[in-house]
């Protein structure tokens, strides 16, 4: 079946098909070949590019510009001190004006909301490079990374996200799951099981149900036989760092270490995360955290360095994903 996305928005997974979301792949594994080949064929020249950003990222901002600029498409950043949006111009107004501008929009910032009104009325595709409920495009990374790894088709593959099950990784992850047919288990502490959103479960099950994905949700230690992927992120996120005495409390436990790694019983098992990560103490956060008594580290350092994490193979991924969706509703 011929796949067409000229014009789509990129805000969820769930939006597409896994017919879908598998050209997205298989053209991010094509644009990648082609970049190490030192092929370019400009396929974004003439278009142009904005991105606004309401929460910093190294990643999302330097994996957007550079696919643009390696098929030859102009780009604007905007942070939230350089725009007008939402302070002395409505967001509606904002998309207006960007949509006669620009070809195409990113968005990286808090409410999903936002996303979806900018897609509403920019009448230009719009891009989720993150929202505190999604975060599509590292997901289809991750999917990349997966493939270059694990010598199995993504519909045999378990994925464990262990710790802070209910954040916008660990939902983005259930979409993607659930979408291509995987295994997911959000493994955490039962108290956060009973926070997750009931309507999220209850759209990635039934997408399952068509998929044969299986979604779980667990605090069992057994759950991590049999993983193939073992992921995770950090214990707060920007404007949380209050609740950390709390969270280190209840997620020391799903901490990703040796151990953990042992208990999958499968010795090609990798580790993936988003990053920024903290899996050492050589950031000022970590440091004056653990001067205050807190190990916030989500994960070891002897597994984050070690022969099972993908992490930067997953890192450089991002470019390459996030130019396939750039090329694909754009180009």
């Amino acid at each position: 079946m011929a796949v067409n996305l000229k014009g789509r928005s990129f805000l969820t997974l769930m939006d597409f098909t896994p017919e879908e979301i598998r050209y997205m792949l298989d053209l991010a594994h094509d644009l990648e070949s082609k970049k190490r080949a030192g092929i370019n064929n400009q396929i974004l020249k003439g278009k142009n590019v904005v991105l606004l950003f309401e929460k910093t990222s190294t990643r999302t901002r330097c994996a957007f510009e550079v696919a643009c600029m390696d098929e030859g498409a102009g780009v604007t950043f905007l942070d939230s001190g350089s725009s007008q949006m939402g302070k002395k111009e409505s967001l509606e107004d904002t998309a207006k004006v960007l949509g006669r501008f620009y070809d195409g929009i990113e968005y990286r910032g808090y409410e999903q909301s936002v996303v979806e009104d900018l897609a509403k009325y920019a009448g230009v595709p719009v891009w989720n490079g993150l929202t505190d409920v999604d975060h599509p495009t590292q997901i289809l990374a991750d999917l990349m990374t997966i493939e270059e790894h694990i010598a199995k088709p993504l519909n045999r593959v378990k994925v464990v996200f262990c710790g802070d099950i209910r954040n916008n990784m660990s939902y983005a992850w259930m979409y993607g799951c659930a979408k291509m047919g995987m295994h997911y288990v959000a493994y955490g502490p039962d108290v956060l099981a009973k926070e997750l959103d009931q309507d999220v479960l209850a759209r990635v099950q039934e997408v399952a149900k068509e998929t044969g994905a299986v979604i779980e949700v667990s605090s069992d230690p057994a759950s991590l036989k049999g993983a193939d992927v073992l992921y995770s992120d950090v214990w707060a996120s920007m404007g949380e760092e209050a609740e950390i005495p709390e969270r280190v409390k209840l997620l020391t436990p799903f901490r990703i270490d040796m151990d953990m790694i042992k208990a999958t019983e499968n010795p090609e098992v990798i580790f993936l995360h988003c990053l920024p990560s903290f899996h050492d103490f050589e950031t000022k956060m970590a440091r004056e955290q653990k001067e205050a008594g807190y190990d916030i580290r989500e994960v070891t350092d002897e597994v984050f360095r070690s022969k099972h994490s993908k992490v930067f193979d997953e890192a450089e991924n991002r470019m390459h994903t996030i130019k396939a969706v750039i090329v694909a509703t754009i180009g």
